[in-house]
């Protein structure tokens, strides 16, 4: 091997990437530290989020145990040979997303009984599945 293809092969080899690594590193709109920080979620927006997703755990907690208070519920479920006491001491067992369904589905039905749209039958009807839902989860 020549002089020359030795000295542009160390050259290549050598000195290009050093030079290269070197812009890179200077470059500002290049910086690795800030691309990292880019995908790492701060410690205070985890918190929030843990904040926000323990509230809403227990506003639905609130509705479904509210729902399976009123007179009508405990009508239903002592009607459906069901203990009222047990059924709202499961509720705490159900899941995120199994609690906010059952709360969203104990408001959409206290809202229709409200507005005439559901016989009192079919409340109880309903109350009794919601029962059946939150036993089966938590056996589950």
């Amino acid at each position: 091997m020549k002089k020359s293809q030795l000295g542009s092969m160390i050259l290549m080899r050598g000195v290009v990437p050093a030079t290269l690594i070197l812009l890179l590193a200077c470059s500002p709109g290049l910086s690795l530290q800030a691309a990292a920080e880019d995908h790492i979620v701060s410690s205070q927006a985890l918190q929030q989020q843990m904040v926000n997703s323990s509230a809403a755990r227990q506003k639905d907690a609130a509705t479904v145990t509210g729902f399976l208070a009123s007179s009508a519920a405990e009508h239903a479920l002592r009607s459906a040979h069901m203990d009222p006491v047990q059924i709202r001491t499961a509720i705490p067992t159900l899941s995120n997303q199994e609690l906010a369904n059952l709360a969203t589905r104990a408001s959409d039905t206290q809202q229709k009984f409200a507005g005439g749209m559901i016989s009192t039958g079919m409340l109880e009807l309903i109350i009794v599945l919601i029962a059946v839902i939150i036993i089966v989860a938590a056996i589950h």
